[in-house]
């Protein structure tokens, strides 16, 4: 029995040790699976958590590099100004031996009430600051309080002395011209980062790379004797040196800036290239804002956005009459014209039964290949665009760049619309060919002008000249030059150089003779087109636009004149386009010295603003000397009496502002009565009849739009009294 009960006793303990085996097995593998799960699966997150409580990490944010102009001069440089880090264990700990040594006992609350007024900061905002919590919901150890703080405000800070408050460096941006160029430099948000323009085009180059503070701390927030602390030095942004040249900048500025007041405009936008290297030398929309203050007068966001479009890029518009450059271009390229064909305008065609007018109602007669260009004939071109053909016409549209984005460096550039080739009717082939039915954008239409400036090669318009860093011994460095520049033979040397010929004659002869300036030879084209609101031709709203080139044999400066509904009376673009590019020219040119063929007194006359002569016959001299006055006109007295009995010139007559006319006087009503028939063509129905009341003379008007066609001949002498027939029509073309 007892040899059984052995022999039980160890099956027993067998079983029994081999129950506490797997237990302590099962128990060591679940000990080993989490263990596993704690290093492997939650060990980052629990090591994240770990380093937020014991170190303190603060990133130093890089001085942002500045945006310059072609000379270096500084069109956008960040600023010193302060930034205010909390340190919230030692605010703790602050909040502690303040209490403990002073009677008076002070919470966050009350820190937050004294930060907040020394910052000009809601005490709340403050107050959610100091009670920061980790994701975990443990306590923080930092956190940022401020940015951007200017001197007094971290002065007043300071005073306060509380522990744990840090008061370090910080930068700004700052644009010191303000308005100027706001809308190519663009906008930087609260923490420095580019929202639009150059600042957000070349964000990556400008922002540097910040600094890294990182140390172990112990429960008191203070650094521990033991460890080490790790500083990285942030590195400085690039500058970006761009190929606007600030004095030419400064004269589109002026003068788009009077445009704008002048003609009551909705907006108006001038761009100036280099055509031979595709450098923008200026660009400006107005009206345009402060980027220093990017956000005034803006009430929604919609608001926002349209303040700081910037018109020159993102905007589209049928051209009108300044694409009849691209068609002749393309016909002279494909050898459908030569010199000496005719055209013959009657004042309409019909195609398709559509009738498409003229501008001139009359129309033009037969002319030559120039004359059409001259002349601007709607005509003329749309039998040009026949010669030439849909494919054709729709090949060189491509070739140009035409329906798809120029690629210049500035974010938010449009395609523009083209008409495609398998849906191009007659009628749209015709309306194609002198500039309605497709829309453009401005730096496309310039990148495409500035191919005739540049014999023939095409070349991507560009603001980014360089990008440069300075090193320690304050030597610039070139890190990068823009060279995407896309070049593309499109149109022979020859007929480039033929059809800028036929460009001058436009602002010597045809419609933008208010472009002209006296020895310099400059070429250029006017366009008037009618707005498209919502699909359709907006009555009464139109662009006004001019183009142009100088000097007309070897073009170095092109530019670009746009003005959105011209609201004073006249839309005509020879009429307010031309004078505003006629100043532009003239400041660039004695800017870079350009030799003139005139003498100095010529040119300057030839700047001069032309003024009709009203009849001041009949009047007491003393209002006569007023109206006169009024319309920068100098006068000599012959005779003597009370009354203007005779003028010389006549009335009617355009004579330069500043000129001196012969007044004579007189004690009877017995005056000559002749008056001279002036040009109104281009006028406004209102701007025509003010004209010729400052002349008495009376006017039937027919039609709506612009002047096209009058009764009585420019210069012609007529009676006082006399009525002038005037024919107005909406088509334009000039």
């Amino acid at each position: 029995m007892s040899g059984k009960k052995q022999h039980r006793d160890k099956v027993v303990m067998r079983r029994r040790m081999f129950v506490a085996l797997m237990g302590i097995t099962t128990l060591f593998m679940l000990l080993s699976i989490r263990l596993v799960y704690l290093m492997l699966i939650k060990g980052p997150e629990y090591k994240a958590m770990a380093q937020e409580q014991w170190t303190s990490r603060v990133l130093i944010d890089a001085k942002r590099g500045r945006i310059l102009d072609t000379n270096y001069n500084e069109l956008a440089v960040s600023g010193n100004v302060y930034r205010v880090d909390l340190d919230l264990n030692a605010i703790k700990k602050y909040i502690t031996d303040y209490n403990k040594k002073h009677k008076e006992q002070i919470s966050n609350e009350d820190l937050a009430l004294k930060i907040g007024e020394a910052l000009e900061m809601d005490k709340f905002e403050v107050l959610k600051k100091l009670e920061s919590k980790l994701p975990s919901g443990a306590p923080m150890q930092s956190a940022i309080l401020a940015r951007r703080i200017e001197k007094v405000q971290a002065d007043k800070l300071k005073a306060l002395k509380i522990n744990g408050v840090l008061i370090s460096p910080d930068t700004k941006r700052f644009y010191p011209n303000n308005n100027f160029l706001a809308h190519v430099l663009g906008v930087t948000d609260s923490d420095g980062k580019g929202l639009t323009g150059i600042e957000y085009k070349y964000e990556e180059e400008l922002k540097g790379s910040p600094g890294v503070r990182l140390a172990e701390i112990d429960r008191n927030s203070g650094e521990l004797p033991y460890t080490i602390s790790e500083y990285t030095k942030p590195i400085e942004g690039k500058d970006v040196v761009l190929t606007i040249d600030e004095k030419i900048q400064f004269f589109a500025e002026k003068a788009a800036n009077q445009a704008l007041i002048d003609n009551k405009a909705l907006a108006v936008t001038i761009v100036v290239m280099n055509p031979k290297n595709g450098e923008v030398l200026a660009l400006v929309n107005k009206p345009d804002y402060d980027p220093n203050k990017p956000r005034e007068g803006a009430a929604n966001y919609d608001e926002l956005q349209k303040k700081w479009r910037n018109r020159a890029v993102s905007d589209t518009f049928e051209p009108g009459s300044i694409f009849k450059v691209i068609t002749a271009a393309a016909a002279m390229q494909e050898g459908k014209v030569g010199e000496h064909d005719t055209f013959t305008c009657g004042g309409s065609t019909t195609i398709a039964n559509r009738t498409i007018k003229c501008w001139k109602s009359g129309g033009h007669g037969t002319q030559n290949f120039s004359d059409i260009i001259k002349n601007s004939c709607n005509i003329g071109f749309i039998q040009l665009g026949q010669k030439l053909g849909k494919e054709n016409l729709h090949k060189y549209i491509k070739l140009f760049g035409f329906g798809e984005k120029s690629g210049v460096d500035l974010p938010g550039e449009a395609n523009g619309i083209i008409m495609p080739l398998e849906k191009m009717t007659e009628v749209d082939l015709a309306t194609i060919s002198f500039g309605q039915a497709n829309t453009v954008g401005t730096m496309q239409f310039m990148a495409a002008f500035n191919t005739i400036a540049n014999n023939g090669v095409w070349i991507r318009p560009h603001l980014m000249k360089e990008i440069v860093h300075t090193d320690e011994d304050g030597t610039r460095i070139s890190d990068k030059k823009f060279e995407n520049l896309g070049k593309k033979k499109i149109i022979d040397e020859g007929n480039t150089k033929t059809l800028r010929s036929y460009l001058e004659r436009v602002v010597t002869e045809g419609s933008a003779k208010k472009a002209m300036i006296e020895g310099y030879h400059i070429g250029g084209k006017t366009g008037t087109a009618q707005k498209v609101i919502n699909g359709v031709y907006a009555p009464s709203k139109y662009i006004s636009s001019f183009v142009g080139m100088a000097p007309i044999d070897d073009p170095q400066i092109t530019l670009m004149v746009t003005i959105d509904e011209p609201g004073n009376g006249e839309y005509y673009a020879g009429q307010v386009a031309a004078p505003v590019a006629q100043r532009v020219f003239n400041d660039i040119f004695n800017y870079l010295s350009l030799k003139s063929d005139s003498s100095p007194e010529g040119t300057a006359n030839s700047l001069l603003r032309d003024v009709v002569i009203p009849d001041v016959r009949g009047m007491k001299k003393e209002e006569a000397f007023k109206i006169l006055r009024k319309d920068g006109l100098n006068y000599n007295l012959e005779g003597e009496g009370e009354t203007i009995v005779d003028i010389s010139p006549k009335p009617g007559y355009s004579v330069k502002e500043g000129s001196k006319i012969n007044l004579y006087l007189g004690n009877n009503s017995n005056y000559n009565k002749d008056v001279v028939v002036p040009d109104l063509k281009g006028y406004s129905r209102q701007g025509a009849i003010d004209l010729l009341n400052k002349i008495n003379l009376k006017a039937v008007i027919s039609g709506e739009g612009m002047v096209t066609e009058q009764s009585i001949h420019p210069n012609e002498f007529v009676k006082k009294g006399t009525t002038v027939e005037l024919i107005l029509d909406h088509e334009v073309g000039d």
